[in-house]
């Protein structure tokens, strides 16, 4: 008597699927000279910046009166008035916007895309890989960058003079907006794909924060304001507290949440290559 034989194939889950394409985008991560060429980069900001600002304090420049200010502003600022105002870790979002288009400018040219999506059809595993992928190299930058900018500050003569709190809770806010900012980015290269000038353009005009002075200019400086156009990065500053970590966090969830729906469905309704 012959037995039928049905062999079911099981559809891997959520998280087999992530770990999947996460393990695969670290790799790549990991063995291209552009991860590491940007740690550097981020290292070394803070000591140009430093150069310029040795030996000149004066409030008309900008420069600084303390070592930290090259991590964080002494307080939160939603429109510069001058460009030593921003000169901190809020510029590794600049660089790091850069950065996500090449790496994923490099999925649509190189067609890793092409060969993903005729295996792997879930779009949404492919937008939070990249977005985490993303998180963790600004993270990174932001690291290297306060290694860069203790040992800058040291070179400046200026006191150390600091509540520890409010400047650990400062480089927190920093990097846990890193994650909003990936997704921000993410989504734009998405949206972007087949044009990788624009992208880099337009990461990097946002990471700048012309955006948020362009609208108040028009509507008026608001907290408010920052934060949905700039995510309230600038709230992680040497006042921080720990509501401002309350609100960068959950800026950066929100931001992730929405891009990467939104993001998803771009994927799913067009042509992914």
């Amino acid at each position: 008597m012959e037995k039928d034989i049905t062999i079911e194939f099981t559809k891997p889950s959520f998280l087999k699927r992530i770990k999947g394409m996460l393990s695969v985008d670290f790799y790549r991560l990991f063995h291209t000279p552009l991860f590491y060429i940007f740690l550097f980069i981020a290292a070394i900001i803070p000591a140009l910046v430093s150069m310029g600002s040795m030996g000149d304090t004066s409030e008309t420049t900008g420069m600084f009166t303390n070592a930290w200010q090259i991590i964080a502003s002494d307080k939160p600022l939603y429109v510069v008035s001058n460009i030593g105002e921003y000169a901190n870790m809020n510029m590794v979002f600049i660089f790091g916007g850069i950065m996500v288009s090449i790496f994923i400018g490099h999925d649509y040219h190189s067609g890793y895309v092409k060969q993903l999506f005729t295996t792997h059809s879930k779009k949404q595993d492919y937008m939070m890989s990249k977005t985490i992928i993303s998180a963790f190299s600004m993270m990174c930058m932001c690291i290297t960058y306060l290694i860069g900018g203790t040992l800058s500050g040291a070179l400046t003569g200026l006191p150390f003079t600091i509540n520890v709190g409010s400047l650990i809770l400062a480089i927190l806010g920093k990097m846990v907006m890193s994650l909003g900012w990936a997704s921000l980015y993410t989504f734009i290269n998405v949206i972007f794909r087949r044009k990788f000038g624009i992208s880099i353009a337009l990461c990097f005009v946002i990471g700048t924060g012309i955006p948020v002075i362009v609208a108040s200019s028009v509507v008026g400086n608001s907290p408010i304001l920052n934060i949905f156009l700039y995510g309230s990065s600038v709230n992680a500053s040497l006042s921080s507290n720990i509501i401002s970590l309350i609100t960068c966090l959950g800026v950066s969830i929100v931001w992730t949440v929405i891009y990467n729906i939104v993001g998803t469905l771009v994927l799913s309704k067009r042509d992914c290559y």
